[in-house]
């Protein structure tokens, strides 16, 4: 079953959209947060990216895929909360973290929205998204792409976006790698001159202008047209609902 299919949702082609962002990574430790985004690291790690680390969320490295959900019955590795920061540090790790509010530039806020002093609505927390971005690399995942995540500035910076690392020097841009923006519309990346967003490619059924009219600033897209999300084949659909997630979580988070 290596064909593909014009069958797929629009949560599977999210779920695609995430796994791609892992391809070529090697041995890492991939750090997906959301449940698409934790497909999207199973599924890599059963097809193209078979040297993918993976954690059972507390302090394993599994040496299984199991189903979303589901207990790991194998252990590869002992990786307990301070190894895991050692690791941040060191660069061996792609987390792909949510957002709450994201600029051109890539610069994240999931700590409050509105004025720190006397924010409208706290949220999560500068938290980890700092390190996370200065020290390994970094994409992001918003199930529901709107104007209300992609704003002109954001209100608290907790991800380091482009402009603020070269800003901080080499000492800010040494490791730092913003990579993908994948929502429930697209997939965005940085390869603008500028290193703001760009289109990638748009998933079926969504056109250009309705990425554009539900994003706070102006995009950049690829000479030549942007392309459709690449479909999932036959074996990676019968994977994304049989073995990753056959209780359908994907579809609670992305509906289209």
């Amino acid at each position: 079953m290596s064909g593909t299919t014009s069958t797929a949702t629009r949560a599977e082609y999210c779920v695609i959209a995430c796994a791609e962002a892992w391809r070529g990574d090697g041995e890492i430790l991939a750090s997906p947060m959301g449940p698409v985004p934790a497909i999207g690291a199973r599924l890599a790690k059963l097809t193209f990216a078979p040297g993918l680390l993976l954690t059972d969320g507390e302090a394993m490295l599994m040496g299984d895929v199991p189903p979303l959900g589901g207990a790991s019955v194998v252990t590869e590795g002992w990786l307990p909360y301070r190894k895991h920061l050692a690791m941040v540090s060191g660069g061996r790790r792609h987390v792909m973290m949510g957002a709450s509010q994201i600029d051109r530039y890539g610069n994240q806020n999931i700590s409050c929205i509105g004025d720190w002093a006397r924010p409208d609505r706290q949220l999560l927390g500068v938290r980890g998204a700092p390190v996370n971005t200065l020290n390994n690399p970094t994409s992001y995942w918003v199930p529901r792409h709107s104007r209300r995540v992609f704003v002109d500035r954001v209100d608290l910076v907790c991800g380091v976006g482009n402009d603020r690392a070269a800003a901080g020097g080499p000492s800010a841009t040494r490791f730092h790698d913003l990579r993908r923006v994948v929502t429930d519309l697209a997939v965005l990346d940085f390869a603008a001159p500028d290193g703001t967003l760009r289109i990638r490619s748009v998933h079926p059924g969504v056109t250009v202008g309705q990425v554009q009219e539900a994003t706070g600033f102006p995009l950049e897209a690829p000479e030549g047209g942007v392309p459709t999300t690449r479909e999932p084949t036959a074996d990676e659909l019968r994977l994304i609902r049989e073995v990753i997630d056959p209780g359908g979580v994907r579809d609670g988070e992305v509906r289209a």
